[in-house]
């Protein structure tokens, strides 16, 4: 058996190894120390073979009136950088609800798997079956009190534009529409404000909507204008499946939207439009 090896300002060495880390000669860090092989702390039965350089297990010594409920804590910033030598490179399992605890904001540069359960995975399943909702305090009657709401649903992948129209006869549509939108699913409401105007559409495009009014009565209506995007595949609406991921074109939920090949206009999951309005 080796004896540890002291010296120098106080620094401990076990082996033979000299770290340069550590500094050598007058860089030398004082208080230092250094095991060249594996080394274990806490309870001498606590592991059963070598898993790691360094092993701390939990103390168990019922006489030692300074037992800690914890085996490792760390005060300062820390830093872990993995090698590939094993599938995860932070592996935590714990008997407790809340196996990791986070006091602060997380932020991930990769992608989040987690496992589609728990406590937001319940949530979103929730939102998927009802709606898709967000829920505030109320701005009227303050804390005490929700606001619920839900967006707008239906069997297409649609948008809409509305506004009011006054003393004109021409709806212009936003100039990104001709490239945004299909022209011929474009349909129009149109509520008159303040007498009856028998407004009329003549005609539309991707750019504007024409109205004619009786004896060419100043025109002041309402409007809403709906139509189906052109710039992805249709929306399937009904489908064979169990689940959200059988759903027929990989390229809208299943698929990294980052991922390069990725193509929401991919002509092999194309199916009909949803709404043709000529």
């Amino acid at each position: 058996m080796k004896v540890p090896d002291l010296y120098c300002g106080k620094r401990l060495f076990v082996g033979e190894g000299r770290p340069i880390a550590l500094g050598i000669g007058e860089a030398e860090i004082r208080g230092s120390g250094f095991v060249e092989g594996p080394l274990q702390i806490g309870d001498a039965g606590a592991f059963s073979s070598v898993e790691a350089t360094v092993m701390i297990g939990q103390e168990t010594n019922s006489d030692n009136p300074l037992n800690a409920d914890r085996s490792l804590y760390v005060k300062g910033d820390s830093k872990f950088e993995g090698d590939g030598q094993t599938e995860n490179a932070v592996y935590i399992t714990g008997p407790t609800t809340d196996v990791v605890y986070i006091d602060g904001d997380v932020f991930i540069t990769g992608d989040v798997d987690c496992g589609n359960k728990g406590r937001l995975a319940a949530r979103f399943a929730v939102a998927d079956a009802l709606g898709k909702t967000f829920d505030m305090t109320h701005p009227t009657k303050g804390e005490g009190w929700r606001l619920a709401y839900a967006c707008v649903e239906g069997p297409e992948i649609g948008v809409y534009f509305r506004g009011r129209l006054k003393n004109k006869t021409e709806i212009e549509l936003p100039y990104y529409w001709k490239d945004l939108v299909h022209e011929d699913s474009i349909s129009v409401q149109l509520q008159p404000i303040g007498s009856h105007q028998d407004i009329i559409i003549k005609r539309w495009d991707s750019e504007k909507i024409y109205l004619q009014s009786r004896g060419g009565i100043p025109i002041d209506c309402f409007y809403h204008v709906n139509a189906e995007r052109k710039d992805v595949n249709p929306l399937h609406v009904e489908y064979v499946g169990n689940s959200w991921k059988d759903y027929p074109d990989p390229n809208h939920l299943n698929k990294d939207p980052d991922d390069e090949s990725r193509n929401l206009l991919d002509p092999q999951y194309r199916g009909p439009r949803n709404t043709v309005t000529r």
